[in-house]
């Protein structure tokens, strides 16, 4: 699971990030909120964690941010606001669920795990083939296919925002972050992709993005 940690306690951070890699999560620990950066790639991420009580932001604005992008990937509260008051408004905002601290670590996980398995399933259908997302293969016609970690990283955003034509501004950001990639290198992985999915599985959208139907 890629998890996207917004923490600014440096201790509670460092001590979370080292647990949940512990547990075979990759985490992407943001201890400065302002270096969150386009919001967009937040869309990469399995799960979000999300502090309130932040320094420069706080976080029911970046939750606000994020579902106003149209982006569902699933946000866990964790924070040490514990009032309904403030569990109604997150939620209202679009939390999918509300962990106050202190709290156990054990816990975390078993909520970050039922998130995803709650959003995703632990398997896609696509047509008549499947993809396996803990196997992190794609099952058709009686076969296995492996795709290169790029080409995987991008079939799972497509699988979060499956329906939802993703920009490919958007998959720049997400998979490549600030590296100098263009448009061609975008097209040469969803043609790895195509060829284990079923024909016409994406969609292009010429000058916009691709969409998974």
């Amino acid at each position: 699971m890629k998890i996207l940690l917004v923490e600014d306690d440096t201790l509670l951070g460092g001590g979370l990030k080292e647990y949940l890699e512990r547990q075979g999560c990759e985490v992407t620990w943001v201890e400065d909120e302002r270096k969150l950066g386009d919001i967009e790639k937040v869309a990469s991420f399995d799960v979000v964690v999300l502090d309130l009580i932040l320094k420069y932001k706080s976080g029911e604005e970046i939750l606000k941010e994020i579902r106003e992008k149209g982006i569902d990937v699933p946000v866990l509260i964790l924070t040490a606001k514990g009032s309904i008051e403030d569990k109604e408004t997150c939620f209202n905002l679009g939390a999918d669920d509300y962990l106050t601290k202190p709290f156990e670590p054990k816990e975390l996980v078993l909520r970050i795990r039922s998130l995803v398995r709650r959003v995703r399933g632990e398997k896609v259908t696509i047509g008549d083939a499947e993809v396996d997302i803990k196997g992190r293969v794609v099952r058709r016609g009686g076969r296995e296919f492996k795709l290169s970690k790029t080409a995987w990283d991008l079939l799972m955003l497509l699988v979060r925002n499956r329906g939802k034509v993703v920009t490919t501004e958007t998959i720049l950001n997400c998979v490549w972050g600030d590296k100098p990639v263009g448009s061609d290198v975008v097209r040469a992985y969803i043609k790895e992709i195509r060829k284990v999915l079923p024909e016409g599985a994406i969609e292009t959208r010429k000058g916009v993005g691709y969409r998974l139907l």
